[in-house]
């Protein structure tokens, strides 16, 4: 009788199960190649793979729990998280420095917190301390944010490069490269001034391994454009100056992503997906009795994002550039990753 691949992972061991999850790793499209499986050494990782899913599993499932996370992605936790996982670990292995640097770029509804948080759980398992940095934790303060709108009324929404303290960022990442111990870690709480958001007391990290530092725009590059004939919503002169001024604003964030050893993309084909999922969210949150944007002021507060840093533009170059992107991963329309690539370098 055929089992699903839940059964087999969470049924009886035996010689049988590793000889089909051996089939099934191997039978996969792209995974193999990505993560350096095949036929000599399937056996191998897949005993390592198995030993590690049940040490993670027990925390795993109350992540899960208090993540809201359901059916229990266990899938996910074997085809992607698991070998992503052990991925970096191998990452950190060939790391000259102290920490490694990794980056993940992801728009809004891709994952990254779910992502990180379940790599930290992975990687503990792995014997590897692993942080966690947004770009958001970096924003300026409530008050230059403020002086900072005086000065430029377009930038009304924190967010858009400009908008964060990038030297407060170059010293926590450098001090990270260096081991440095203790770290004050930036903590940004975006519930204070009535959502406007403001800065909190720092986490003291006394020891860390890895830094997953995740963001919307993280790793992307000033692009050779005038955006006269970019796609919409750029359609206006007004537009095209403030695309301009954010892209010659991106030149002050490269000593940032200078400071990344690896860059990974989750990658959404259909950026429109951005709105679809933010109608979902806010309107979840207005069935819950809590306030909640309508459609209209859906549609306008993502387009602000997209004449800022628009995907076409900024995200799609990344996802074609060997030298700067380590692996690819698409996310489908459900949140969810369905393939991981990594760029050719050939």
């Amino acid at each position: 009788m055929k089992h699903s691949l839940v059964e087999i992972l969470l049924g009886e061991t035996t010689a049988e199960t590793f000889s089909t999850l051996e089939s099934l790793t191997l039978q996969e499209s792209q995974r193999p190649t990505v993560f350096g499986i095949h036929s000599d050494n399937v056996a191998r990782v897949v005993q390592e793979r198995f030993e590690l899913f049940h040490l993670v599993y027990p925390e795993f499932t109350l992540l899960c729990e208090r993540l809201k996370l359901s059916p229990l992605p266990i899938e996910l936790l074997w085809n992607f998280w698991l070998p992503l996982a052990i991925q970096i670990s191998q990452w950190k292995q060939q790391c000259q420095h102290q920490c490694l640097i990794q980056g993940f770029l992801g728009g809004q509804g891709t994952g990254k917190t779910t992502l990180t948080l379940i790599l930290t759980l992975i990687l503990k398992q792995l014997s590897y301390e692993a942080v966690s940095l947004s770009i958001d934790d970096l924003y300026l303060s409530h008050r230059d944010r403020i002086n900072l709108q005086k000065s430029d009324p377009r930038l009304v929404r924190r967010g858009p490069p400009g908008t964060h303290d990038v030297k407060l960022g170059l010293q926590v990442l450098q001090q990270f490269r260096e081991g440095r111990f203790p770290i004050e870690l930036p903590q940004f709480d975006k519930s204070l001034h009535h959502g406007s958001g403001d800065r909190i007391s720092p986490k003291l990290i006394n020891h860390a391994d890895i830094v997953l530092f995740e963001g919307w725009f993280v790793g992307v590059h000033p692009i050779n454009s005038t955006f006269e004939n970019a796609p919409a919503p750029i359609l206006t002169d007004s537009d095209c100056t403030f695309a301009q001024d954010m892209n010659e604003q991106l030149r002050n964030y490269l000593p940032l992503w200078e400071l990344l050893d690896r860059l990974i993309v989750l990658y959404v084909p259909d950026y429109q997906l951005s709105k679809q999922w933010r109608r979902q969210a806010e309107h979840n949150m207005i069935a819950q009795g809590k306030t909640g944007m309508s459609d209209a002021e859906i549609d306008e507060f993502v387009e602000y994002f997209w004449k800022a840093l628009h995907p076409e533009l900024f995200i799609q170059p990344l996802v074609e550039d060997s030298h700067r992107t380590d692996l690819v991963i698409k996310i489908d329309a459900d949140h969810q990753p369905t393939c991981i690539y990594q760029l050719s370098t050939t």
